[in-house]
Parts: C-alpha cells; sequence; structure tokens
C-alpha cells in the first residue's frame, strides 16, 4: 500500500469476552486540495492525495463548469498545507457559473458551501441513451469492485466508483475518502481517456443522493448503480433526465428506480 494513499497506524484492537491486543491498520490519506480555474480559486475539496488531476477535471465536468474537450490541462503542485490544483481553460471560453462556493467541500458533502437554493438543484441535460444490460450484470460487477477495490480493502474507509462494461467487468476505478471526490476521479479518468460513459455503466459504493445523479449524467452515462439508498429527490432527478437509477445493489439482486428498459433479463444477443 502506498504512503500516498493510506498510512499504517498502531492500535490497540479490543475483541469480547474482554482481551486486547496491539495491532496496525491502514488509514486512509486526507489532504486539502485546492481548486482554480486559469488560476482563480474556486473551492477546496478534502480527498485522498491520488488521482488529484483527476478530480480536478472531473468536477469541472460534473460540476457544469466547462466540456472536457475545453480543458486545455491540468496542473498540481504540492504546498505545505495541501495540494494546489489549476485548470486551464482554452482560450475565448466562458466559464460556465459552477455553484458558488464559500466554504470548503467536506469529503462527506458535494453541497457545503453552497450560498443559494437555487445553485443547489439546477437545470440537468438529458442521459444518453446509452446500453443495455442484463440484471446478472450488477452482482457480477459488486463481485468484480470488491476484487479492484484496494484502498478500500485495506482501510475500509473510503468509497469507490467504477466504471463497469456491460458484463459488468471493471474498466476504470477511482477511490477516496469522499464519494463525490471518486466520481469525479472517475469521470476525469474517462474523460482524458477518451472512454464513452454511455458504453456500460457506473457503479458507485455510496448512497445515491441527487448529486450522484447530476454528475452521471454530466459525466455522459446512462445508467448508475449504487450499493446503497437513494434520495426520494435522487429518483426524481434520474426520472427528470432519463437516467436508469439502480440501488441497494446485493449479490442476490437490486432494485431500479428509474428507466428500467435498460436492464433484462439476460445477456443481449449482438447481431
Amino acid at each position: 500500500m502506498s504512503d500516498a494513499s493510506a498510512r499504517l497506524r498502531s492500535a490497540l484492537e479490543w475483541r469480547a469476552p474482554g482481551r486486547a491486543a496491539p495491532t496496525d491498520r491502514w488509514t486512509p490519506q486526507e489532504v486539502a486540495v485546492g481548486l482554480s480555474f486559469d488560476g482563480r480559486p474556486h473551492t477546496v475539496l478534502m480527498a485522498t492525495p491520488a488521482q488529484v488531476e483527476d478530480l480536478a477535471r472531473g468536477f469541472t465536468i460534473t460540476e457544469g463548469v466547462a466540456r472536457a474537450d475545453e480543458i486545455v490541462s491540468v496542473e498540481a503542485r504540492t504546498e505545505e498545507l495541501g495540494i494546489l490544483v489549476d485548470v486551464r481553460l482554452s482560450e475565448g471560453v466562458v466559464r460556465r457559473k459552477a455553484r458558488p462556493r464559500n466554504l470548503e467541500g467536506r469529503s462527506s458533502c458535494g453541497l457545503c458551501g453552497v450560498q443559494r437554493l437555487a445553485d443547489a438543484v439546477r437545470p440537468l441535460p438529458q442521459a444518453v441513451e446509452g446500453v443495455r444490460i442484463a440484471h446478472a450484470a450488477v452482482p457480477a460487477a459488486l463481485a468484480n469492485l470488491e476484487a479492484a477495490q484496494a484502498l478500500g480493502r485495506s482501510t475500509r474507509a473510503t468509497h469507490a466508483a467504477a466504471f463497469c462494461d456491460v458484463d459488468g467487468r471493471v474498466v476504470l476505478l477511482a477511490e477516496d475518502v469522499g464519494r463525490h471526490n471518486a466520481l469525479d476521479k472517475l469521470a476525469g479518468a474517462m474523460a482524458r481517456e477518451g472512454r464513452d460513459a454511455g458504453a456500460g455503466f457506473v457503479l458507485v459504493t455510496s448512497r445515491c443522493s441527487f448529486e450522484m445523479v447530476e454528475k452521471a449524467v454530466r459525466m455522459g452515462a446512462g445508467l448508475i448503480v449504487a450499493v446503497s439508498a437513494p434520495t426520494d429527490l435522487a429518483v426524481r432527478r434520474a426520472e427528470e433526465s432519463g437516467l436508469t437509477l439502480v440501488a441497494l445493489a446485493r449479490a442476490d439482486g437490486h432494485m431500479v428506480f428509474s428507466r428500467p428498459d435498460r436492464l433484462v433479463e439476460a445477456a443481449l444477443e449482438v447481431a
């Protein structure tokens, strides 16, 4: 395990019936990541210090600041108090209005510091039509994700976001202490590699809030699968945008809250 993502800490482990013993445990690193656009500070995210360039790129896309093809470069540098990342946009591009913030973004909350209610729930484009998948691809993806989560397996303290193909194989994976950060890192990595999010589905280990739905739509996905439950607003936003929302995903089943037509009983035959 890399010290950049986690640190080994000493602890005292207690187990019934009253026995204690010294032990070690990996804990995920969490640092301040200052994000700016064209040199102008925008927000501070508390994140795991890996894939920070992808985090910035994904944040730019999923928060509607700019399109992927409008990003010229992403540069990161480590400072004493954290990491500074600057996103440079194409000359002449008018930076779209991101949700204005006057506080740092906590790792657990995507809306910390948002100043107005109108900035919280903004107009959302329609989701891409994307592919259809078999119901069996969901438990297959869960099993593959468990095997791929190196940081999560070691620390049991991080979230993961993965892009899976139609058979449930994990194509790309991002991990972070924050669920929004993990999804932004995934979005950034996909944009950097030029991958089509509509060619598979997004899988997240967290609950599905409306921000997760919005980010999935903006990164070009047609289907998102969440391990935990969705909020009512998440379901409503998924219905409005045409995104398929699958939640409470387990090895033995899952629930489909919107656009169930993208899931079929058996694998589709390729003509």
